[in-house]
């Protein structure tokens, strides 16, 4: 696992740090069961607070991506399967949509808007998608 911060970034570093294993997680290089360094450790070792990654564990497993408990630490959940699925199929999704000359924003956008009760992600707005009277006709 390779968590790499860019203090330029306008993501917080916490979820730097999230966005890292969850992209980790995604690949299929932490799979289910696998335990995440010791905060103590990963804050020593990227010369971080603890707290900040305390806070990314913590999102994560809000997301239910890691189990916390105590004297185990921050272990990766069977939900890992799923997202390694879902991401071959996302790839398939953005290529396909590639081909169709459909933008990502624009994939992402519908992403966003397929459930139109489901909540935005966390922390983030939604991205405005609006129709042209002719799509919306067709």
């Amino acid at each position: 696992m390779l968590i790499r911060i860019d203090e330029a970034n306008e993501r917080a570093i916490y979820e730097q740090i999230a966005d890292s294993i969850r992209a980790d997680i995604a690949a299929g290089k932490l799979r289910a069961g696998t335990a995440l360094p010791a905060a103590k450790r990963l804050a020593d070792a990227l010369n971080i607070n603890v707290h900040t990654v305390l806070r990314a564990y913590q999102q994560l497993r809000d997301e239910r991506l890691v189990d916390l408990r105590r004297g185990r630490g921050a272990v990766v959940t069977s939900l890992a399967n799923t997202l390694v699925e879902l991401s071959g199929e996302v790839r398939e999704l953005v290529e396909r949509a590639s081909q169709l000359g459909v933008s990502q924003v624009t994939l992402a956008a519908l992403v966003v808007h397929a459930d139109p009760d489901g909540a935005p992600p966390a922390g983030r707005a939604p991205i405005p998608l609006t129709f042209s009277q002719e799509q919306t006709a067709a």
